[in-house]
């Protein structure tokens, strides 16, 4: 690999590579090696969408970076253009990158790379392994931050090789408010999309925009061209009133399904019903328009498309557990989303013969 250099962190020695030079394979990004930053998707459909979604679109979550090495030691070095802090996310989350081994059943939980709290642009980060096997590794990207560079170092001259690879089906794509965004998960591999990938050894791509998510055409039109073995449509909460959603959700449907007319699609309501007394009676209305557009997908003969009630979730003893403000989901809440999203995904890819 070109451009390796060697410096000390903590007074280790470390071998830098960059991330977009092979054989690091890069995940969740449009474009990667050859935009400024980690991006989501291009300028000129995040921006025809609304301003909102050009700039969040430029954020990194769901982003990663998978390869295999015997280093005993990973470090990362990262630059970013910008890194968000608002009172319901850690640091870690909106920040921070961590690590995960991938093996035969599954992948591990390692660590988290942790920065000072005051660091503005850039920090370094080492993590230290057990022994010096070689290992297949998952670095999550930050949710809430656009980051221009990350460099992965380890010790000089260790072998860095292919990564374990993803099931051989397209990625599935997750389009969404800051639920799917990852708003309040603790750390970036604690969404709930991210969880479900490493259950099921699947790519994917995170299309969540907190609060902006509204079934924009362009963005729908863009994502429609887009490979995908799933669609998770989890827009709702973002709707402005349940007329915007009446008018804009069965569109959605269509305008993926022109393109894709054998990937299932999976339609998801609100789940905040029992931690938002004060918003039920919408809520209902919202899932009720829902349910219709699925009835009505169902009724023209679509049998590969699915309906999640967001009711299910979040359900008694532990309902206002599994929040950290009645409306997003802190990890505990993003399991049980995983938990139930997953089943739906798992049976929809074997039902439609894309897995076995």
């Amino acid at each position: 690999m070109e451009n390796v250099n060697i410096s000390k962190v903590g007074g280790i020695e470390v071998e830098w590579h960059d991330v977009r030079q092979e054989p690091f394979m890069l995940h969740g990004f449009y474009e990667p090696l050859t935009q400024p930053h980690f991006r989501r998707a291009p300028d000129d459909v995040a921006y025809a969408s609304s301003e909102g979604i050009g700039k969040l679109a430029k954020q990194s979550t769901g982003g990663r970076v998978r390869f295999s090495t015997n280093s005993e030691y990973i470090a990362i070095r990262a630059k970013f253009l910008d890194v968000t802090r608002v009172p319901h996310l850690t640091l870690l989350n909106s920040g921070g990158f961590d690590l995960y081994i991938d093996g035969e059943f599954g992948s591990r939980f390692v660590k988290e790379f942790l920065m000072s709290y005051d660091f503005k642009d850039k920090y370094e980060q080492i993590l230290h392994l057990e022994n010096n096997e070689m290992r297949s590794l998952t670095i999550n990207f930050p949710i809430y931050s656009i980051v221009e560079s990350l460099e992965v170092g380890v010790v000089p001259g260790s072998v860095i090789s292919d990564p374990r690879p993803y099931r051989d089906i397209k990625p599935v794509i997750f389009y969404g408010s800051s639920i799917v965004h990852g708003s309040a998960a603790t750390r970036p591999g604690l969404t709930y999309p991210a969880i479900i990938s490493r259950e099921m050894n699947l790519d994917f791509r995170n299309f969540g925009f907190a609060a902006l998510c509204k079934g924009e055409k362009a963005f729908v039109d863009w994502m429609a061209t887009l490979p995908m073995s799933v669609f998770v449509c989890d827009y709702d909460h973002n709707a402005p009133d349940p007329d915007y959603l009446k008018e804009t959700h069965y569109r959605v449907y269509e305008t993926i399904r022109q393109n894709n007319p054998d990937v299932p699609f999976i339609m998801a309501t609100r789940i905040n019903y029992w931690t938002l007394p004060h918003e039920q009676e919408e809520i209902l209305q919202r899932r009720d328009i829902i349910m219709q557009s699925y009835l009505k997908a169902r009724a023209l003969g679509d049998k590969n498309v699915y309906f999640v009630d967001g009711l299910s979730f979040h359900t008694a003893p532990h309902q206002y557990d599994m929040t950290t403000d009645a409306v997003h989901p802190n990890d505990a809440g993003y399991i049980r989303m995983a938990d139930t999203m997953g089943t739906i995904i798992r049976h929809a890819l074997e039902k439609s013969k894309i897995v076995k």
